[in-house]
C-alpha cells in the first residue's frame, strides 16, 4: 500500500476543503521527496517555452500561488496557479467543495475564492529566481461591472512573472461567466486581453502567451465559435476543458450538489470536444488536455487526441502526487515501445476516432 493510500483515509474523514487546505500546508513545508524529472523524450517545445515534460497542473489546486515549486518537484513539467481576481474574494458559502467516491470524482463551486493580485504577486516575486514554467490563471471578480477590464488588469500585474496566461471564461460558478465564451463578447475580450500583453511586452522586453480555458459544455456551433475566434485572434491555445453542469450516469449521492463535476466522468465529454476543437484549429496551435486524467492510459488518450499538454487536478485526490510520476513512466514506455524519440507522432492520431 502506497503512502498516500495510507493517508488518503484520513483526508477523505476530513470535509473536502479542510483536506485540501492541510494538503497545501503539507506540501508548503518542502518535506515531500522529490521525484526524478521526467524523461528527457517527454520535453515539448511550445509557445515560446520549453517544458521538461507534458503533465502539469491545472488551476484550482493552488489558488494563491502559495507551493508552485513543490508541485513542480513532484515531477510537473509546469504548473497553474490561480484562478485569481484583481480585488480579494472570499468565494460562495461553505461547503463547496465535494467528493463524489463512488465516481471518483468532485464537484466544487468554489466561486473564484483568492487572496487577490497582490498577494499572489509578492509570492511570485519571492519564487522568480527558482525558475520552472508557472502560469497564471487569470478572472473577473463576481462584482466587477467591466469583466473584460479584470482580465486586463491580470496581465498588467503579472506580465513581469508568468510564464504564460490562461484566460478563464470557464468556470460555471461564477453568474454569466461562460457568458464571455460567446463569439462577439468572446472577440473582445481577446482583443483586449492581447492588446494588454503586446503594451506589456514592450515595458517588460517579453511577450508572454496567452491562453483560453474554456468549458465542456458547449455544442458544436460553440466550439466551432471559439476556434474561429482562437484562430482570427492568433492566441497561444486553448485549455479544454474547465469542469461540466452535466451529472449523466452518476451514482454518488453527492452528485445533487450544484457546481462544476471533474473527475473520471468528465473524462470523454472533454476528450470529444478537444479532438473536435484540434480538428478545427488544425495541428500546430497549443492544446492543453484537462479533464478526467486519472491513470497513463487516460493521459495517452488525451495526447492522441490532440492534446500536447496536460493537466491533472481532481486525479490527484484519489490517486495522489505520485500520479505525476506514474503518467510520465507510462508515457515514456509508450515512447520504449513504439521506437519514438518525441511525443509529437502521438499527438491527434487518433482524432477521427473522438470525432
Amino acid at each position: 500500500m502506497s503512502l498516500y493510500a495510507l493517508a488518503r483515509g484520513g483526508l477523505f474523514a476530513l470535509d473536502a476543503e479542510t483536506a485540501h487546505g492541510i494538503t497545501l500546508r503539507v506540501l508548503a513545508t518542502g518535506l515531500l521527496p522529490a521525484c526524478p524529472p521526467p524523461d528527457r523524450r517527454l520535453a515539448v517545445r511550445a509557445i515560446g517555452l520549453d517544458f521538461p515534460g507534458p503533465v502539469g497542473v491545472a488551476a484550482g489546486l493552488d489558488k494563491n500561488g502559495e507551493v508552485p515549486d513543490a508541485l513542480l518537484a513532484l515531477g510537473c513539467g509546469f504548473a497553474e496557479v490561480g484562478t485569481v481576481t484583481p480585488r480579494p474574494q472570499g468565494g460562495n458559502p461553505r461547503p463547496r467543495l465535494f467528493r463524489l467516491p463512488a465516481d471518483r470524482a468532485v464537484i466544487n463551486r468554489m466561486g473564484f475564492n483568492n487572496q487577490g493580485h497582490a498577494a499572489l504577486r509578492g509570492r511570485l516575486l519571492a519564487r522568480k529566481a527558482r525558475g520552472g514554467i508557472v502560469g497564471v490563471n487569470i478572472g473577473a471578480n463576481k462584482d466587477t461591472v467591466d469583466r473584460p477590464a479584470d482580465y486586463v488588469a491580470g496581465i498588467e500585474a503579472f506580465a513581469d512573472l508568468a510564464s504564460y496566461f490562461t484566460v478563464n471564461v470557464s468556470s460555471p460558478n461564477t453568474p454569466g461567466l461562460r457568458d464571455l465564451q460567446a463569439r462577439g463578447a468572446l472577440a473582445e475580450l481577446l482583443v483586449r486581453c492581447l492588446e494588454a500583453r503586446d503594451r506589456m511586452a514592450e515595458a517588460h522586453g517579453r511577450r508572454v502567451p496567452v491562453l483560453l480555458k474554456v468549458a465542456p459544455d458547449m455544442d458544436q456551433g460553440g466550439i466551432e465559435d471559439v476556434a474561429a475566434e482562437a484562430l482570427d485572434k492568433r492566441i497561444d491555445g486553448l485549455i479544454l476543458t474547465n469542469t461540466t453542469l452535466a451529472r449523466d450516469g452518476l451514482r454518488d449521492p453527492a452528485a445533487r450538489e450544484a457546481g462544476g463535476l471533474s473527475g473520471r466522468p468528465l473524462f470523454e465529454r472533454s476528450t470529444r470536444v478537444l479532438a473536435r476543437m484540434r480538428r478545427l484549429v488544425g495541428p500546430d496551435m497549443l492544446l492543453v488536455g484537462v479533464g478526467g486524467i486519472d491513470s497513463g492510459e487516460t493521459a495517452l488518450a488525451k495526447i492522441e487526441a490532440g492534446a500536447n499538454l496536460i493537466q491533472l487536478y481532481s486525479g490527484l485526490v484519489y490517486e495522489g502526487p505520485g500520479l505525476i510520476g506514474r503518467i510520465n513512466r507510462a508515457l515514456a514506455a509508450t515512447l520504449d515501445r513504439e521506437r519514438l524519440t518525441s511525443l509529437a507522432p502521438l499527438v491527434g492520431r487518433r482524432v477521427a476516432a473522438w470525432t
